[in-house]
């Protein structure tokens, strides 16, 4: 736990420092999703106008591919590190899976458009170093909590298979997630959107937080009536921003559901 104590510290102060950068054989360090001075629509040069991903590392022996992009909710305005973040992230590395926490750009320097293309452009860069850490390109996932799930459904429904003629290599990669879990965000799919082809989806929420839990719903309902995968969990009791539910009476379980799901799906190993 001193590590992700120390990861947060880092986090949270918006540094990147060049030797956490270079050498992924850290437990935790910075990816700074454009290169300085290349960030889209930066409105500065300071810490909160850089968006980068913290990776987290499973134990060496127990690394199986898989991979997933983690990002926190806080109503746009400030980023929830721990529950929806750090421990959701070690769930994940006990489960083999490197994790990638997101650092988006927040409101009001920062629009929502903003944050989808820096959900898409992580997915993009995961998969642009997966020979570097050993990742299948193909099982790439993207959870969201909150304003992060809302951000996250935006990503899913928006994304493409990348520009091959893209002057960045990185822009030649597809942004499409390969599955996608939506914690607590209000999931409604856009007026007129095609939801075939979106990816095998998880929703999670508490019926007391009526707004997502009935827009998840709605989101579950549109998605396999489209003919697309999809599972939603809908707690009788709670509130929201439970994150990973770790030690809650009403939330315990719902992570080991979700692994479930990803074996189900064979993003995980023991897939039937």
């Amino acid at each position: 736990m001193a590590v992700s104590l120390l990861a947060a510290v880092l986090v949270l102060s918006g540094t990147l420092f060049a030797a956490d950068i270079k050498h992924p054989a850290a437990a935790n360090y910075n990816i700074p999703l454009w290169e300085e001075g290349k960030v889209p629509l930066a409105q500065g040069n300071g810490p909160l106008d850089s968006p980068f991903l913290t990776v987290f590392l499973p134990p060496e022996g127990k690394r199986n591919g898989g991979s997933v992009v983690v990002a926190p909710g806080g109503s746009n305005i400030m980023l929830m590190y721990g529950v929806e973040g750090l421990d959701v992230a070690e769930r994940y590395n006990s489960w083999g899976v490197t994790a990638f926490v997101l650092t988006y750009r927040l409101s009001p320097r920062y629009g929502e458009n903003v944050r989808v293309m820096e959900g898409k452009r992580a997915v993009q860069l995961v998969r642009s170093r997966a020979a570097e850490f050993k990742l299948d390109p193909n099982r790439v996932g993207y959870i969201g909590f909150s304003a992060g799930s809302n951000t996250a459904r935006s990503v899913a429904g928006t994304s493409g298979p990348g520009d091959p003629n893209a002057a960045d290599p990185i822009d030649r990669l597809s942004s499409r997630p390969d599955y996608l879990v939506l914690v607590y965000g209000v999931g409604r799919a856009a007026p007129g959107e095609s939801l075939k082809s979106f990816p095998p989806t998880f929703l999670v929420s508490a019926a007391a937080d009526t707004g997502p839990a009935l827009g998840n719903a709605q989101l579950f309902m549109d998605l396999v009536r489209a003919g697309a995968i999809a599972e939603i969990h809908v707690y009788q009791k709670g509130r929201h921003g439970f994150g990973s539910g770790f030690g809650s009476p009403e939330f315990s379980d719902w992570m080991g559901r979700l692994e479930l799901f990803l074996k189900l799906g064979g993003f995980l190993p023991g897939s039937n």
